[in-house]
């Protein structure tokens, strides 16, 4: 992997060990020879995993929408910045640059791209590694939640393996870098009775 998209909060959360983490993969990034791609913003662990990126020697990739430029949300110290029309121009964006996928701690938006991202994996538009930072069980209920879709038949079994979970960024990275695509298609054949 050459490039990973990092989807993170635009707030830094309550707890100093979200800041800490996103340093940590921010620097781990750099020190690996890993672009940095994200959201652009300066604000929140979306800021503070770029500078650390930027101030270990790595590369940053920005992709923000021109509103949030208008209201000075733009990271000034990315390697390269791209300034799109919306948030899907942007999400698509980033998909494009990505050779692979982590989501840090975050609100509404990070489990937007977060699910984007693992909607897109499992209809195989992509077949690259999706994941999930869970930094001090951040991401247990959501794991709850999905083993639980998995229960009530609305989420495939196979499914779970669209993601790689680690506790810190090297093991996630690890466990990345270890992660095959899932074979088959998406489409499953038509039965006599929807034909």
């Amino acid at each position: 992997m050459k490039s990973i998209c990092v989807f993170c909060g635009a707030r830094s959360g309550t707890r100093p060990v979200y800041r800490q983490s996103a340093i940590a993969l921010g620097k781990l990034l750099a020190e690996q020879g890993i672009e940095l791609v994200w959201g652009g913003g300066d604000i929140g662990l979306m800021g503070i995993v770029a500078d650390a990126s930027l101030e270990s020697g790595g590369r940053a990739f920005g992709v923000i929408p021109d509103f949030m430029v208008e209201r000075e949300l733009q990271h000034r110290g990315a390697t390269e910045m791209v300034v799109v029309d919306s948030m899907h121009t942007r999400k698509a964006a980033m998909a494009d640059r990505a050779e692979g996928f982590i989501a840090l701690p975050g609100g509404y938006g990070t489990l937007d791209e977060l699910f984007e991202i693992l909607t897109w994996g499992q209809l195989h538009i992509h077949r690259k590694p999706i994941g999930l930072l869970n930094v001090e069980g951040f991401y247990e209920p959501l794991l709850a939640m999905v083993r639980h879709m998995v229960k009530e038949g609305f989420v495939k079994p196979e499914n779970l393996d669209l993601f790689c979970v680690g506790d810190t960024p090297a093991a996630l990275l690890a466990a990345m870098r270890a992660w095959r695509a899932p074979a088959g298609d998406w489409v499953p054949p038509l039965s006599p009775q929807q034909g």
